[in-house]
């Protein structure tokens, strides 16, 4: 158990050491922690001006690389083994809720706003590559196909899931529709191409097969609050 003296929003495993995971908290701040040493973080990063809401370590083998994503509206890139970010990524208008890194595309991450957009960067360029008006309600969550490095799943406040294809981004892919408070968290799974879970202020788990007529697979209904997010095991294939 790792103590910080503010709330904690994210946590993502690195990709390189089985010990160490890095968190984002209110402070604005990004802890980095080994579970053999449990003094306190091994690094604390303190440069987003308000509270760091996602952070996520990259997942192809280009490079070992960390996102967060901030309501100060900016996404930072560092690398662990550096004291301070490598660059900062300005151009949302609004707080950055959610920012993943593309399985595919070495050096490519996406952010989820409450400017009610998705946007693509590459680490390469400062600027965004891509703007997609995903929702017209805050973006709380996007996330990455496993299968194909163009699609991409939001989930809003909308209550709305919606697909989008970067190849052509005038309108989604795929609406999934069914939950009845804002969406928190949505994942594809890493088994199947077309099966993504969700979760939602409505205090359900969904899952869906966007492939189908009838999309929604099944709605888990354990929790009593607000249920704020959710993985998928790649190592099980029927454990979330």
């Amino acid at each position: 158990s790792f103590d910080w003296n503010d709330g904690l929003f994210d946590v993502t495993w690195s990709e390189t050491n089985e010990n160490m995971l890095i968190t984002c908290s209110g402070d604005g701040s990004l802890q980095i922690w080994d579970m053999a040493k449990t003094k306190g973080p091994l690094q604390v990063y303190k440069e987003h001006t308000l509270e760091a809401y996602s952070v996520d370590w990259s997942q192809t083998r280009g490079e070992q690389l960390v996102v967060s994503g901030s309501w100060d509206q900016t996404a930072k890139l560092w690398d662990p083994a550096v004291g301070k970010s490598l660059c900062t990524f300005k151009g949302h208008e609004a707080v950055i809720y959610s920012t993943i890194w593309s399985p595919h595309i070495p050096g490519c991450f996406a952010s989820a706003s409450g400017d009610q957009t998705l946007r693509i960067w590459d680490v390469k360029t400062p600027g965004v590559k891509l703007v997609i008006p995903a929702h017209q309600a805050e973006v709380l969550s996007c996330d990455w196909c496993k299968y194909d490095e163009n699609l991409l799943v939001t989930g809003a406040v909308d209550c709305s899931l919606k697909g989008w294809d970067l190849r052509n981004i005038r309108q989604p892919v795929f609406v999934l529709l069914g939950h009845t408070y804002a969406i928190r968290r949505v994942k594809f799974s890493p088994f199947h191409a077309t099966i993504l879970a969700s979760c939602s202020y409505d205090f359900t788990v969904r899952f869906w097969d966007f492939s189908k007529p009838n999309p929604l697979l099944e709605t888990v209904e354990h929790h009593t609050e607000f249920t704020c997010g959710l993985d998928l095991s790649l190592h099980n294939r029927g454990q979330v």
